[in-house]
């Protein structure tokens, strides 16, 4: 029991969370029945498998780094429970099944995951290492997720939500950023082993990740008011709740990260945290 309770931790199941986004074009288009919801939730679980592939095999890239991290070093990888070999078996298994899963639904999807264990994989390498190109790179990976679950089930993807969804996530992507240099302060390092950011540059990504944020809120203000969210919505003017409830939120897990408070992945950390809820 222990050991596949390793195995799976490996797998970063928590993280699969991110990977509801492909069901966002749904709700938004408001076109949702069994066929499109069966396809997506296939996509989810596909996805799911080939992250968790990425996830693994950027353990075995960061173990050096991950042995010397404070809480990174209990990772079953890092830590030993699960030899690197065996890591590559079980990265390179649920690619495959995750890649087979994905042809079930069309070739589309299948170029879509490759391209994003491809991108991934490239950014363990190298963009993690590339200031600001890393955070960037971040917020297109959430983004894939959504164009895939508008592309691949056939639903017209919004503008809106593309440009909404860019500056969102680069705000998390750079928050998250601000825990690693938040944490790197605690334990008084001057930079972290595999980033190319440095304590004195917590100020600016800071900064940036609150700013992006409010630039989000922005465009869905601009998008309530658009003829699009007429057609939509009986009654359009509820939807300013959302902008409200951004800014609290954005605002809000920004003090907790400058606090030190803050698990690794804001979206993670969404999850858990009541009042996020």
């Amino acid at each position: 029991m222990n050991l596949i309770y390793t195995y799976l931790k490996s797998l970063r199941p928590h993280q699969w969370i991110k990977n509801f986004l492909i069901f966002i074009p749904l709700l938004a288009a408001h076109q949702i029945n069994f066929e499109i919801l069966k396809s997506a939730i296939l996509m989810f679980v596909s996805f799911s498998l080939v992250a968790s592939s990425v996830y693994i095999f950027n353990d075995i890239i960061d173990i050096k780094a991950d042995k010397s991290h404070p809480k990174k070093r209990f990772r079953p990888i890092p830590s030993g429970k699960i030899s690197t070999f065996k890591g590559k078996l079980l990265a390179i298994m649920l690619l495959i099944i995750g890649l087979l899963i994905g042809s079930i639904i069309n070739e589309l999807y299948i170029y879509i995951l490759v391209s994003y264990f491809i991108i991934s994989n490239f950014y363990s390498l190298i963009i993690k290492k590339i200031i600001i190109f890393d955070i960037c790179t971040l917020a297109i990976l959430y983004t894939i997720r959504i164009i895939s679950g508008g592309v691949v089930l056939n639903i017209e993807l919004s503008l809106w939500l593309l440009v909404f969804s860019l500056f969102f996530f680069f705000s998390l992507a750079a928050i998250k950023r601000q825990a690693e240099l938040v944490d790197l302060i605690k334990r008084k390092k001057l930079r972290s082993l595999n980033r190319g950011y440095n304590i004195s540059d917590l100020p600016v990504i800071a900064m940036s990740g609150l700013g992006s944020g409010y630039i989000s809120v922005l465009v869905m203000a601009f998008y309530i008011n658009s003829p699009e969210v007429i057609k939509l919505y009986s009654q359009p003017l509820a939807l300013w709740g959302i902008c409200i409830v951004l800014l609290f939120w954005i605002t809000k897990i920004s003090l907790i990260t400058q606090r030190g408070d803050m698990y690794y992945d804001p979206i993670v950390f969404a999850v858990k945290d009541f009042i996020s809820q």
